[in-house]
């Protein structure tokens, strides 16, 4: 595990197996917890909200900002042992319960032929339990707009890397947490900077790249991704550079 605390005003940042996921504070100090990585990033949760001194009992909401398996992760497990709900997007709601079911543009065995490094990368996220993942028996729809968690979200709708993928604008925070709608470290390629996220775990990169509007619409200063570094160059930027890095 990698704790980053406070990417953000109250917002936590850790890593798991190239998967990033986030601890968001409330201002009662309740938290949600935006996506939830791999299945054994529970043991994650359980060291990085005392480190950042909150406990267990104060998790209110798991946010999921789309179903895929690295982000569904421990949301179930939460869900059942903790009593919170799961939110997802309404238009992922078939694959937060099938993470493994997902539409994608492109083989992912071509990534292991071009890319060397997406072995060892797919490996890392399988000891972490990414080939185990169990789906979200039961969660809560929701469609963009601001949602009833701590840290007071606005979700974006940005489809394309899934059907339903949403974005979360933190605006009092001057921030955003991009989900995969961009990322600054693609794991299917290694690649760098911000960019959408390769064919083999995108539905519609056309869309994906038009969703971009959305980010760079919040006029956000920081731009948390659910790959790869923290974006510091603005909302607007991160877009623009996507835009340019296209399809892969």
């Amino acid at each position: 595990m990698d704790l980053r605390p406070d990417v953000a005003d109250g917002v936590h940042l850790v890593t798991d197996a190239y998967v990033n996921w986030f601890l968001v504070e409330g201002r009662d100090g309740r938290v949600t917890v935006v996506d939830a990585g791999h299945p054994r990033s529970w043991a994650s949760l359980l060291q990085a909200l005392p480190a950042v001194g909150r406990r267990l009992d104060d998790v209110e909401a798991i946010v999921l900002t789309h179903g895929h398996f690295d982000h569904v992760g421990f949301a179930e497990r939460a869900r059942r042992e903790l009593g919170v709900p799961v939110w997802a997007p309404a238009g992922d709601l078939r694959l937060a319960a099938r993470p493994w079911s997902y539409r994608h543009e492109r083989a992912r065995t071509r990534y292991a032929v071009r890319h060397p490094g997406f072995v060892g990368r797919f490996a890392a996220m399988g000891a972490a339990g990414a080939l185990t993942v169990t789906g979200v028996r039961e969660a809560r729809p929701y469609e963009a707009g601001p949602l009833a968690v701590p840290g007071d979200p606005v979700a974006l709708a940005t489809p394309g890397h899934t059907d339903g993928h949403h974005a979360l604008h933190l605006p009092d925070r001057d921030a955003v947490i991009a989900g995969d709608a961009v990322v600054t470290f693609d794991p299917y390629t290694g690649f760098e900077g911000p960019r959408i996220v390769a064919g083999a775990a995108t539905a519609d990169s056309g869309r994906a790249l038009r969703s971009l509007d959305a980010l760079a619409a919040t006029g956000a200063r920081r731009v948390l991704t659910g790959h790869g570094d923290p974006w510091d160059g603005g909302a607007e930027a991160a877009a623009e550079r996507a835009r340019g890095a296209g399809a892969s």
